[in-house]
């Protein structure tokens, strides 16, 4: 690696890729260390939000989305016993320029790591899991590879997601919220266009919920939700399919039987959230699920780690940043030296204060949604009421839930260099 500075980050999803990214860029040092060989899951949140489109513009990286399968959300659609209680359209009365775009995640963090791999200050570690943190003198200063070897740091950025090891490696508390439930994601390939119009389309009714989409990648996107800890019922593709399609409208009804052989096994996502007492220990610095899991509500994780990304990266770039090249020096006098880092450690903290308030925030708003669409899960009486009066009641409702979303979809702070 260069000489100056040194990051290890770990973890390439959202904060992890854009963040060594950035800091790369500007000759930096960076290892990115990524336990998987592959980017591919079964769930990656599709939606960016405004909020997340102005992360990627502040860091430069907008350019990227055209190189990758993406497309604008048209609009979000909610059914109620069959029947369609409202169509909010995007972009929900702000920029027509910058509505809810879907995006391949997986191949959007490839892209981030192929312009990465072009920056000499670069080091990717691919199918490498970190095993436990090294210390010195109380202070992290690297990480250990499952293969044996050392990778000394100045600072490790733990970007390794709900689970993160690194996290608990450092004794960083996490205190876990409430949450009423668990997903189901399935895939469902198909050849021919959905009939659900580009919109994210939530149904509920006697049978259960479920909402759908248009994947950016193809096909289309199904979760159904769980209570929390409900044992995932053994149903074939056929099973499934007839407990989505009485709660559809007739035509998805109509479209998901004729389809249903593209539809994959599900694949489980417990729904945790929590915030970290404390985001950074020093030579330490958590970002992303690893510092704050992310309720699915709304798609706010891969938003907030790019927000966190971005404020990250100002922030450490300030100190980070290498000096520029001094001049030749005469014969016989001593080469200057890089000059130490200080005030590393108050850094992390101030990236940490900059960015509580909106995790904190955001998480209260996509509990109060959850709980009003745990009620209307749980409540027939409200289901059907709302399904007679839609024609009458919809467009207030519609109007009042498209204002409620504004700061999850805007975010709350102004992040530095935003447009």
């Amino acid at each position: 690696m260069n000489s100056g500075p040194r990051v290890v980050v770990v973890g390439a999803g959202p904060a992890g890729a854009s963040l060594a990214l950035v800091l790369a860029r500007s000759g930096v040092a960076v290892t990115l260390v990524e336990a998987s060989s592959s980017l591919a899951r079964q769930f990656r949140g599709e939606a960016l939000m405004p909020s997340g489109l102005d992360a990627l513009a502040a860091m430069g990286l907008s350019h990227l989305l055209a190189t990758v399968p993406h497309r604008p959300l048209q609009g979000w659609r909610f059914v109620v016993n069959g029947r369609e209680l409202f169509h909010a359209h995007e972009p929900l009365g702000g920029d027509p320029q910058r509505p809810c775009t879907l995006v391949n995640q997986p191949a959007l963090l490839e892209a981030l790591l192929l312009q990465a791999q072009s920056c000499p200050s670069f080091v990717l570690e691919r199918g490498q899991p970190v095993s436990d943190l090294l210390w010195n003198q109380g202070r992290v200063a690297g990480v250990r590879l499952r293969d044996g070897r050392s990778l000394q740091a100045e600072l490790v950025v733990a970007c390794d997601g709900r689970a993160s090891l690194l996290r608990q490696k450092a004794g960083l508390m996490l205190v876990e919220g409430a949450s009423s439930i668990d997903l189901l994601w399935f895939q469902l390939a198909c050849p021919a266009p959905s009939p659900l119009q580009g919109s994210f389309t939530t149904l509920v009714g006697p049978e259960g919920v479920f909402s759908a989409f248009d994947s950016a990648g193809g096909g289309v996107q199904l979760g159904w939700v769980l209570n929390k800890g409900e044992r995932v019922p053994a149903c074939s593709p056929n099973d499934w399919i007839e407990r989505m399609a009485p709660l559809s409208p007739p035509e998805l009804a109509a479209w998901l039987r004729q389809w249903r052989a593209g539809l994959g096994e599900p694949s489980r996502l417990a729904v945790q959230v929590g915030l970290t007492e404390r985001w950074w220990t020093p030579g330490l610095l958590l970002l992303g699920d690893a510092a704050h899991p992310m309720s699915p509500v709304r798609a706010q994780g891969i938003n907030m780690a790019l927000r966190d990304a971005w404020v990250a990266s100002a922030r450490l770039l300030r100190l980070l940043r290498p000096a520029p090249a001094p001049q030749q020096p005469q014969t016989g006098a001593p080469a200057a030296k890089t000059p130490a880092i200080t005030g590393l450690d108050a850094a992390l903290a101030a990236i940490e204060a900059e960015r509580r308030p909106e995790i904190t925030t955001l998480q209260a708003l996509q509990a109060a949604e959850a709980a009003r669409g745990d009620q209307l899960r749980r409540q027939s009486w409200l289901r059907r009421g709302l399904a007679l009066a839609a024609p009458l009641v919809g467009p207030a409702i519609a109007a009042h839930w498209s204002h409620q979303q504004q700061p999850l979809r805007q975010g709350l702070s102004v992040l530095p260099g935003s447009p």
